[in-house]
């Protein structure tokens, strides 16, 4: 049985754990609360640029642009992973890692292009050496969306790529965080998200100078917006896991801290309780004397 130092050292230690998972949930909740305040400024310019986008397609029929077609014939997947910097969310990056292992599975020749750390660890362990990275945390998420966006949209017009999907956190509730694999390139029209989606245009569409020329321009930006969401619903998605791990962590810290506590003092009670047999064994020897 472990002795009372040992004991109180335990729970000294379980006590400074228990401070650390604590911080770490209130600065959890408070990151959350920026991270929802972004997604729902950004909400607005998503939803009119995805009604935009399915209004246009649907009015100009047939396209020509390298987007709505499908990549260059045998050209291998590209792959945009996307999970958090860091840790310590529960299994919030290995649920979106092995949906990229899925992936990998039926695309073994896919190209990975990784957002976040622990994508790119994960997909070094993969035996995926050089690969192009970014990381989520930075100081402006829109100017990494455009940097992802412009290498991907490259490499699949250069043929190195037959498609574009992503595999990202979706933020379901704040207790529920699971990944989704998106295709993003080639767009079909019927596919493009929105809050608020409809079934054909709401009027006639004119063009100028053409469908193409306007197209030309949505579409790459459709394509950033769409990689900026997902960086902020993946970050909005992992400080959820945080504060839901942070919190399982601080109360079962607690239950560890009473369990440890009544152990101290059972250990405590025997001790006194030896002392005091030893005591009155001493004193009835020398009566007997």
């Amino acid at each position: 049985m472990p002795s009372v130092r040992d004991l109180r050292d335990r729970i000294r230690s379980m006590k400074n754990t228990q401070q650390i998972t604590k911080a770490m949930k209130q600065v959890a909740a408070a990151k959350i609360r920026r991270s929802e305040l972004a997604q729902k400024q950004a909400r607005p310019y998503a939803d009119t640029l995805s009604e935009m986008l399915r209004d246009l397609m649907a009015s100009a029929g047939n396209l020509d642009h390298p987007f709505t077609k499908p990549g260059r014939a045998g050209a291998p997947s590209g792959v945009i992973l996307m999970t958090a910097d860091k840790g310590l969310a529960g299994a919030f990056n290995s649920n979106i890692i092995r949906a990229g292992e899925l992936h990998r599975k039926d695309n073994p020749n896919a190209v990975f292009y990784t957002v976040g750390i622990k994508a790119r660890n994960a997909v070094r362990r993969w035996g995926i050496g050089e690969h192009p990275t970014w990381l989520l945390n930075t100081p402006s998420k829109l100017d990494v969306a455009r940097e992802v966006a412009r290498r991907v949209t490259d490499d699949f017009i250069a043929g190195k790529i037959g498609d574009i999907t992503l595999i990202s956190a979706k933020l379901v509730s704040m207790m529920s965080q699971k990944p989704e694999t998106r295709r993003l390139i080639p767009i079909v029209a019927s596919e493009v998200s929105g809050e608020t989606a409809r079934t054909g245009p709401k009027g006639a569409v004119e063009f100028s100078p053409s469908p193409e020329a306007v197209l030309s321009r949505l579409l790459p930006k459709y394509l950033e917006f769409t990689i900026f969401s997902a960086m902020l619903e993946t970050d909005a998605a992992f400080y959820a896991a945080q504060l839901l791990a942070m919190n399982n962590a601080t109360e079962n810290a607690g239950k560890l801290i009473d369990e440890l506590t009544i152990q101290m003092n059972n250990a405590r009670q025997a001790a006194i309780t030896k002392e005091l047999l030893e005591i009155v064994g001493g004193a009835e020897a020398l009566t007997g004397k």
